[in-house]
Formats: C-alpha cells, structure tokens, sequence
C-alpha cells in the first residue's frame, strides 16, 4: 500500500512538472499588419491600398475645381469655373481585406462599381514585407444615348457603349513611421471612342498605365501626398495608325488631414475626371504648362 501510495504521489509530481512547462513555454505573437499605410483610401485622383475595418461603411466626397490658370482672380483661380466635378461614394468593408463600392459622378453622369482586395498585407515584423492590393471598377456613362449616335465608328447605339473598366495592381510598403511608398500598374478599356476613321486614325480604345504615389507624414495626423500617374504610349497595342487626342501625365501634390474616423485631403492636381479610367484615357491638361486645378477629398468612416 505505502508502495502505491508512493506511486501515485510520483504520477501526480510529473503531470504537474508537464503542466508547468507548458505554461512556461511563451506564446507566439501574431505578426499583424502595419498601420497607416496611408491615412485613407484615397490619395488625390487615385486608390490607395487602405481598406477599413470588417462591417466599416465609408463615405467618399470628392471635388475639382477648374483650372487656376484659365481666367485666374476673375473666377477665383478655378474654385467659380463651370467645369468643376464632383463624385459621391459609398464603400463597405465585407472583410478586413475586401471592400466594394458605388459612386456617381457629374463628368460624363458615372456610375461606377468598384471593388478592393488586399491579396498580401505587409506585418509589423516584416513576416510580408509588402501589401499587394487589387483594385477594379466599372463605370456606366450615363448622357443622352445620342452622343454614342455620333462618336462611334458605325454611329449605332448599343448599351454596352457607355461601359468602361478600369484595373489596377498596387505594391505598397511602409518603409518607415513616416514614409509609404506604392508603385501600380493599370489597364483601362472603354468600350466606346470617338474615331475619325476606324482602325486608321482615331483614339484606342485601351491604355496601360503606370504610377508612383508617396506618403510623408510629420505630424500624429498630418501628411503631404504626392501622385504620379502615366498613361503609357505603346505602340505595339494601339489599334489605329494615328493615335488623336493622346492623354498626358496627371500630378497631384496633397496636405492630408487623418484622425480614427475621418481624412481630409486639400491638393493641386491635373486631371478632373476623378474615376481612374477617365483620369488615364481622357486627362489633357499638361502639368508642365502649370494646368493645375484645386479639388479636395473628405472621407467619413462608421462602423456595424
């Protein structure tokens, strides 16, 4: 019986001893993804590779105003101009990665459907070293169908005219507290473009573009943006002998204005067409001649 006893007292001794190693053993940290890649969804003309938090619903006001250097104090510098546009958009965040969107927009009366997925999103520990972000909408042009009437190659209205798609692939890192960089790559196709004679001289239907944005931020809430967008001119994919009405460069320099709920972002830019797809296709306005306009964007998050 003492022999016994003995034995039990032993079995207990290492089922403790195993429980105390276990708790001793530290647990592993998750390496969770960085914070304030950028401060919002958005910078300047284009998408950044933030998306808010699952059951987040964000609300998108976005404005340009006409160029400063048209008429100059007589219409305040563009803020008077007629040709101002404005988009209002709403977003929600299905998943911590995966948002979609809608929006409406003056130019051209948009409609636009978009959609946001962080493929990759890059850790505090640098277990991911980038955030990888797919990007892609598609907008319905929205005037009088008279207009496709007159500025197709065969002048016969179909619905699908007034479609456009837009894609984009972001590579974004945070190099540090204060630096963020992004590189993208985008395809634009519309389905309908004014041609002086099809296939031989006129605008493409498609364009491949590249971009380059940067956050320095020097404050708890406060940062410069800066964009670089380029439609890139390739030869080998045009569809017509002579390109009319190449697109140009678009460049934007923001101060941007973030806390938990909101950003604010007042800038210069080039373009106005405000969605993606028409900044790349449509944007005339030179930024080395000075075509600069003002536009701001406000964005307000709730969350369910």
């Amino acid at each position: 019986m003492k022999r016994f006893s003995i034995l039990v007292v032993l079995i207990m001794f290492l089922i403790n001893l195993g429980f105390a190693q276990e708790e001793a053993k530290p647990k592993k940290k998750k390496d969770r993804p960085v914070r304030e890649m950028f401060g919002s969804t958005l910078i300047i003309d284009e998408q950044t590779s933030v998306i808010p938090a699952k059951k987040t619903l964000e609300m998108q006001i976005q404005h340009r105003f006409g160029l400063i250097k048209d008429n100059g104090i007589s219409d305040l510098f563009g803020i008077y101009a007629p040709s101002a546009n404005t988009r209002i958009g709403l977003n929600y965040s299905i998943l911590n990665n995966l948002m979609v969107g809608y929006g409406i927009t003056r130019k051209n009366m948009y409609s636009d459907f978009q959609l946001k997925w962080n493929i990759l999103q890059q850790t505090r520990r640098n277990t991911v070293p980038l955030t990888l972000t797919l990007y892609t909408d598609m907008a319905i042009d929205g005037r009088n169908k008279s207009v496709y009437e007159t500025s197709t190659a065969d002048s016969v209205y179909k619905f699908t005219n007034r479609l456009s798609y837009f894609t984009q692939l972001m590579v974004s890192r945070k190099f540090t507290k204060w630096f963020s960089f992004a590189v993208t790559g985008s395809f634009t196709h519309y389905n309908s473009v004014p041609a002086d004679t099809a296939n031989v001289r006129g605008m493409d239907h498609d364009k491949i573009g590249l971009s380059f944005q940067a956050r320095f931020k020097f404050s708890p809430q406060s940062s410069i943006l800066i964009l670089y967008s380029i439609p890139l001119k390739i030869g080998s994919l045009s569809e017509n002998i002579t390109v009319t009405n190449q697109s140009l460069p678009n460049f934007g320099i923001a101060y941007d204005v973030t806390t938990a709920s909101h950003s604010f972002q007042i800038f210069i830019t080039t373009s106005n067409g405000i969605i993606s797809q028409d900044n790349y296709l449509w944007n005339r306005n030179d930024w080395t001649k000075g075509e600069f306009r003002f536009g701001f964007n406000i964005t307000h998050l709730w969350g369910f």
